[in-house]
């Protein structure tokens, strides 16, 4: 295959990957790159889901193919695709997650095993892959963590220890690549998906005066707010911007919270 780039035409590549782009937050990230005037490929082992997207943005800049984040071979084919069609890649996006909470005891090992490829490997087969093409248009890696990497909900090994492995990860592609690559991260909070995902999955949004109060900003996330921070790092003239784990949960993990006492 060609290796051939825009580059030589004197033009900046505006090309994005991102993983697990049909739903979620990454439907989100990929809305906003497009938006943004990035042509996208996106990789999401839902193959309804990715259907539903392509037919919803019927855009030349969108590619997308249905395969698993995992599997070092379909990661190759997505950052050679993406190459191919849109002239390189400059930016990267691993944000395809899952979770197999559940009490430690009964975590079973091909579980635990799953929930770190998809979330932790799947992370490095992407900037590897794409590694070449981020060097040559001094491009941008961004990691999608979770607040879960930071702090703890009880049954959440997995999750847990794949987020804080994205974080560190994150630190190691920073100097490894440098200076022609950036590398961050955003670690989520708690951000609502439920009417981002594909039709037969989406469920109404319903949160409590009590939810909502958790956070200083006094909402929920939405998958917006993540797009956004995904943008501004994968923004070049953010150049000084590498090696951050960029928290975006409205506050709450700076929130002390203690129970109150029932009063007699």
């Amino acid at each position: 295959m060609s290796e051939q780039s825009v580059d030589s035409e004197d033009k900046p590549v505006r090309a994005a990957v991102v993983t697990g782009g049909a739903q979620g937050i990454g439907r989100a990230v990929v809305a906003a790159l497009l938006h943004e005037g990035y042509s996208v490929a996106l990789i999401d082992q839902d193959e309804e889901a990715v259907v539903e997207l392509v037919s919803r943005v019927p855009s030349s800049r969108l590619m997308a193919i249905v395969g698993d984040c995992a599997d070092e071979a379909a990661v190759a084919e997505l950052t050679a695709g993406a190459a191919h069609r849109f002239g390189g890649i400059s930016v990267a996006v691993h944000n395809a997650g899952i979770a197999a909470n559940g009490p430690l005891e009964t975590l079973s090992l091909a579980d635990w095993r799953r929930v770190i490829d998809v979330n932790l490997t799947g992370a490095f087969l992407l900037a590897r892959a794409a590694a070449p093409w981020l060097r040559r248009n001094r491009g941008s890696i961004v990691n999608i963590a979770s607040t879960r990497a930071l702090m703890s909900e009880a049954n959440t090994e997995a999750y847990s220890a794949s987020k804080g492995g994205i974080v560190a990860l994150t630190h190691a592609l920073t100097v490894s690549l440098g200076p022609e690559v950036r590398a961050n991260c955003v670690s989520p909070g708690w951000i609502e998906t439920g009417a981002h995902q594909k039709r037969a999955a989406v469920r109404p949004v319903r949160h409590s005066e009590a939810d909502r109060a958790q956070h200083p900003v006094g909402r929920v996330g939405t998958p917006e707010d993540i797009a956004h921070a995904v943008l501004f790092l994968a923004d070049p003239t953010n150049g000084f911007v590498t090696g951050q784990n960029l928290v975006i949960d409205g506050g709450m993990t700076r929130k002390m919270i203690y129970a109150e006492e029932e009063t007699q």
